[in-house]
């Protein structure tokens, strides 16, 4: 009798269409949990990729010389150690290298994103001879490889005489060893990736409405005014865009500062290039695989500031990166 009624009830269920609507639930709900670890496994094997390299900086720095020639140790140290953070601090003198890293870093970024932005904004909103032409050599600042300007900024700086001015005073200036020729560049606009960032800001201040320029020229406001109460305000994603990027690609700078020979007291990213020596030499430490964990070590805390500024700035920076034309 309860067989009769099972088979009455699931004939209902079929002829109602209840059936195929519960397959068909069940068939989407599987689809979307296979796509769902399927893109899973690509995301944590692309992220591996791309972070195991750090993840084995972080954990040989903490090594001792037992874990070194263990054989079975792998990432996670048995005897883990700070004696290369200690040493690496000491040999770096960090903290004073980190200040004038950071001093030299930040007053380049301050300065690019007064002229950038006011460049930008110029090209965005007034009309000039050759604007289009100009703006043609701020997109070649962009795509032309620095390498191939090297000898040119070099013989510039090292013979430094705008206009052949100081030459009729028998005055030679060599601007080399110096972070001066970094200032004059960025001064002028064509520090590093100065061109970009003005392609950036240039991009986003074509996209307000010119609505809010001319209720401020209405209001008796000129441009310089204009530029500084009303356009920069609304101009904070791409500012704090700008920001990052030229804070990081100052602070990483080797280029630059071998080009123009900048002290290693001023570029951490050029002192960490000799850590392993002066561990050699000062340290007597001459197994190249224990004095390269102090390397490890100080490419740490190389990194770590950057770390903590994009924690803090991350939702900002995307959130810019998304409005300043980089991106769509």
């Amino acid at each position: 009798m309860n067989l009769s009624r099972y088979k009455a009830e699931y004939a209902e269920y079929k002829a109602t269409g209840q059936l195929n609507n519960s397959i068909k639930k069940w068939s989407t709900n599987g689809k979307n949990l296979l796509f769902g670890i399927f893109r899973l496994v690509i995301i944590v094997g692309i992220s591996y990729v791309i972070l195991s390299p750090l993840i084995g900086i972080v954990s040989s720095s903490f090594f001792s010389e037992e874990d070194v020639y263990n054989p079975m140790v792998y990432l996670l140290p048995t005897a883990p150690t700070l004696e290369r953070y200690t040493k690496a601090i000491l040999r770096l003198d960090y903290w004073n290298i980190m200040k004038n890293t950071l001093l030299y870093t930040v007053s380049l970024t301050l300065i690019q994103l007064v002229v950038t932005s006011m460049v930008g904004y110029g090209f965005a909103r007034f009309d000039f001879p050759f604007k289009k032409l100009l703006f043609g050599c701020v997109v070649i600042m962009i795509v032309i490889p620095t390498h191939t300007v090297m000898l040119p900024l070099y013989m510039s700086f090292a013979t430094f005489d705008p206009f052949g001015i100081l030459s009729h005073f028998g005055v030679e200036t060599n601007l080399l060893s110096s972070p001066v020729p970094m200032y004059i560049l960025t001064l002028f606009g064509c520090g590093l990736r100065s061109g970009l960032y003005i392609y950036i800001f240039n991009q986003f201040f074509r996209g307000l409405p010119k609505e809010i320029e001319e209720a401020a020229f209405v209001d008796g406001a000129g441009p310089w005014r204009t530029y500084l109460r009303v356009m920069l305000p609304n101009a904070v994603p791409s500012i704090i865009t700008v920001t990052v990027f030229s804070l990081v690609w100052q602070y990483n700078d080797t280029f630059y500062g071998k080009l123009f020979l900048i002290s290693d007291d001023i570029l951490i990213s050029k002192s960490i290039l000799s850590l392993q020596d002066n561990i050699t030499n000062l340290d007597k430490i001459l197994d190249p695989s224990i004095s390269q964990l102090y390397v490890y070590a100080g490419i740490v805390m190389l990194i770590l500031p950057l770390v903590i500024m994009y924690v803090l700035l991350q939702r900002h920076f995307i959130e810019g990166v998304e409005r300043s034309g980089i991106v769509g």
